[in-house]
């Protein structure tokens, strides 16, 4: 997230109407929005491969799966984020076309402009959403994938899945997949040569 310079205060409602009519996507925290960063390659690949198998698992179970555009709105705090992958059961969030504030299940994956963010503010934001249960973690690159569950005493409780598992679970929606799979056609240190315009 990168704040631009001598930005006013807006109020969520302000940013929802700025939100609308922006051609880049903001992320909304305590009044101030901040300009959201591409993404790689790897990045997209992997959060297209999960949204697709979670997509085909909940098909005509209710949960709906919402990917990169969906907004998640933690109302408690004044924050807005676009999760890469945000999951939700709760019929309150079919009142909401441009937001979500119910969601089970928020995936991100890494990149290294965000990671600290994702792993510590945007982390404790997340926990303050009472129906989060699962927050996923995935690294692009290398095959890991950091899963943090909400125990029945409220603490969050991590395993990590590594190709020596070679299944990962998502309790959350009763999902187990496989890890080749998720990082299916992914290209690790994928680099672009600027003379050859080659891979």
């Amino acid at each position: 997230m990168i704040a631009s310079p001598q930005q006013p205060y807006f109020t969520p409602e302000e940013y929802l109407h700025l939100e609308e009519n922006s051609p880049i996507k903001h992320e909304y925290r305590d009044g101030q929005v901040y300009d959201m960063a591409g993404a790689s390659d790897e990045h997209v690949t992997i959060s297209l491969n999960l949204a697709a198998f979670l997509r085909s698992h909940v098909r005509g179970t209710g949960y709906r799966v919402y990917i990169a555009d969906m907004k998640a709105r933690i109302e408690s705090i004044d924050r807005f984020y676009y999760p890469d992958i945000l999951v939700t059961c709760d019929r309150r969030d079919q009142e909401t076309s441009t937001y979500k504030r119910f969601p089970c299940l928020i995936i991100e994956v890494l990149s290294d402009s965000t990671e600290a963010f994702d792993r510590g503010d945007k982390f404790a934001d997340y926990q303050t959403l009472e129906s989060l249960q699962e927050y996923v973690l995935i690294n692009a690159k290398r095959q890991r994938v950091e899963c943090f569950r909400r125990n029945e005493a409220g603490l969050w409780v991590l395993q990590s899945y590594t190709p020596a598992q070679k299944i990962f679970r998502l309790d959350s929606v009763n999902f187990e997949g496989a890890i080749d799979a998720l990082y299916e056609d992914v290209i690790f240190n994928l680099t672009v040569d600027k003379n050859s315009n080659q891979v």
